[in-house]
């Protein structure tokens, strides 16, 4: 691929991650569609509905708002991003001023985490790309404002690049990353009074890891861990129907031979029918 093609498939790709470009500033330009797909994927997988309120943390050029905004009702979409430029620049560049009209989504400029200055309540938020830049004092005020917009059934979601041991600086880390032994992420969460789970979710080109995190008093946070657990479910279910049926036609034409009653023209049995159904334990 030409540097021609490069620039017609990924815009902004002559920057680096980091640069004074509206895509690039929050990551690097090739992984912006990725991410903006992987964070939707994973938050509809969770239960996000259109009717629902969603917080979208460091919001940024709006990579998974441009997603998000035109699926979600009229004033259910809200964004906290401290840098004004990358917000309007998304709007000229992505989303489209008649869009925003239309869903009426409600941006805060707070870079103080001021999650209360929307007034509202929030289903789901999502932190993508926050935590892993963030010093510790920031993430447990985030945390704890969280707590304060979340009723005992919202989710959260946040990424979280993990390691041994833990920083303990007090300066933002851009571009590159910070990262937290688990027992430093309990800690945030005990302290801010919820509870977080590893998800079993793909993980960004980066390697982080991504957590749910609800508050203590969730119903069943387990049964968040594995958002598609019940699609792969359904998928193995398939199978097996699928397993039963070539069986059950695999039979009737043995049947047929045997009774006498198929003539040399009909059908033969299939040859390709499995000798035994799918392993219930195997991943489809």
């Amino acid at each position: 691929m030409n540097l021609k093609e490069r620039a017609e498939r990924f815009p902004g790709d002559e920057h680096k991650a980091g640069e004074e470009h509206y895509r690039a500033y929050i990551d690097a330009p090739d992984n912006y569609d990725l991410m903006a797909a992987m964070q939707f994927n994973l938050m509809t997988g969770l239960g996000l509905r259109q009717y629902h309120r969603l917080l979208d943390i460091g919001c940024g050029s709006l990579r998974a708002g441009r997603l998000f905004i035109p699926y979600l009702l009229p004033g259910r979409y809200f964004g906290i991003e401290p840098n004004q430029w990358l917000i309007d620049q998304a709007i000229e560049h992505e989303v489209g001023r008649d869009l925003i009209r239309i869903k009426t989504p409600q941006f805060s400029n707070s870079s103080d985490f001021d999650l209360t200055s929307f007034g509202v309540m929030f289903d789901f938020i999502i932190a993508q790309s926050v935590f892993t830049h963030a010093p510790p004092r920031p993430i447990a005020l985030c945390l704890s404002k969280a707590r304060e917009v979340m009723t005992k059934e919202s989710i959260f979601v946040s990424n979280w690049a993990e390691d041994d041991t833990s920083y303990d600086g007090d300066e933002w880390v851009y571009p590159d990353f910070v990262k937290y032994a688990a027992s430093r992420i309990d800690e945030f969460m005990s302290d801010a009074g919820l509870v977080a789970r590893r998800l079993n979710w793909t993980k960004p080109p980066s390697g982080q890891s991504w957590f749910v995190i609800t508050r203590q008093d969730f119903p069943n946070i387990e049964k968040l861990t594995d958002p598609f657990a019940s699609s792969r479910e359904l998928v193995k279910t398939e199978e097996k129907l699928k397993f039963c049926e070539e069986q059950l036609d695999r039979l009737y034409w043995v049947l047929r031979r045997v009774t006498g009653s198929g003539r040399k023209d009909e059908r033969r049995v299939p040859r390709d029918a499995p000798a035994s159904p799918p392993d219930p334990g195997q991943e489809v």
